[in-house]
């Protein structure tokens, strides 16, 4: 297993520059006053596609060689880095075929057709998805870029951090949310050499809690098909980010469905930005332990903006 080092990411912060945004940070001082915090939110949802995934998918797919990239690639995903692939294959004009699983929200089934991806829609379970795969893999023999697990995809990833320090000069804290633990990993693997004070927690939705009940254990837990409103944060830890989450991050923080929608709405009415649902993570965990973050200079990484506006979760009958 290749764990990325801190030059892995420099390196991929210059390869990815001309295909990203280097995206803006938002404060707000109802939020501060709220939770008592100086809070520094991170906006990957203002990418070109709509998620911070842009960075990972991004490296990926200029690190290929020509031959390789003749192929095309290849990925199973609940809808962003599905999208973020999509985008990042279009721009260097090769294949994209992605899995996806039947019940991803259509705005990020559109968002993977418009960049010119090929879904295969699986069942929603880890199971259904790694099966679609090796079939639809096997058939077009792409290169295959995991979600998460994937080196070049988590040094991609860490080049959000270094960003954020840049641009909110030092955190005391940094809040994203954990799924399969890309971000988190990224964070960690960046944080620690340019920041290592800066602790790395970690947010994550009590019904898909399997990210925190790994911690507590000491090994991974994987759920197979957890229920969840954060539609991005299904999919469960594996190897190369378990590495990063066990050695560098200091805590895991869950919360409910309804505090993740209350977060959520807070976010787009005091923030006035669109993010997703698994983007309001980070904020509710804040608020259930405000505590633990009072007084501290805390950056919250939004990690994507891809919803169905017809299906916002405060909406009933949705």
């Amino acid at each position: 297993m290749y764990i990325p080092t801190y030059e892995d990411m420099l390196a991929a912060h210059e390869r990815i520059k001309p295909h990203i945004r280097l995206t803006p940070v938002r404060t707000s001082d109802y939020l501060n006053d709220l939770t008592g915090a100086q809070l520094f939110f991170k906006c990957e949802n203002f990418q070109e596609p709509g998620a911070f995934k842009v960075r990972g998918a991004s490296n990926a797919v200029f690190g290929l060689s020509e031959e390789q990239a003749k192929k095309g690639v290849a990925t199973h995903s609940s809808g962003n880095h599905a999208s973020c692939l999509s985008y990042a294959a279009m721009l260097r004009g090769i294949p994209c075929n992605v899995v996806m699983p039947r019940t991803a929200p259509q705005a990020k089934k559109d968002t993977v057709r418009r960049y010119g991806g090929v879904i295969t829609e699986c069942e929603p379970s880890t199971t259904s998805r790694e099966a679609t795969f090796a079939k639809v893999q096997e058939a077009s023999g792409g290169e295959f870029v995991h979600p998460y697990n994937d080196p070049r995809v988590i040094a991609g990833q860490g080049t959000c951090s270094r960003e954020f320090m840049e641009q909110t000069g030092g955190l005391d804290m940094v809040v994203a949310p954990i799924g399969g633990g890309g971000m988190i990993s990224g964070t960690c693997l960046t944080l620690a050499t340019l920041a290592p004070e800066t602790k790395v927690i970690a947010a994550e939705p009590e019904q898909a809690d399997d990210a925190y009940r790994s911690f507590k254990a000491g090994h991974i837990i994987a759920d197979d098909a957890p229920k969840t409103i954060a539609d991005g944060l299904l999919v469960p830890l594996k190897d190369l980010t378990w590495h990063f989450v066990k050695n560098h991050v200091s805590e895991i923080c869950t919360a409910s469905e309804q505090e993740i929608i209350d977060a959520m709405k807070l976010i787009w009415k005091h923030l006035r930005v669109v993010m997703e649902p698994s983007s309001a993570v980070p904020l509710a965990t804040i608020l259930k332990n405000a505590d633990a973050f009072r007084g501290k200079r805390v950056g919250i990484i939004i990690t994507g903006g891809n919803v169905d506006l017809d299906k916002l979760p405060w909406i009933q009958g949705t």
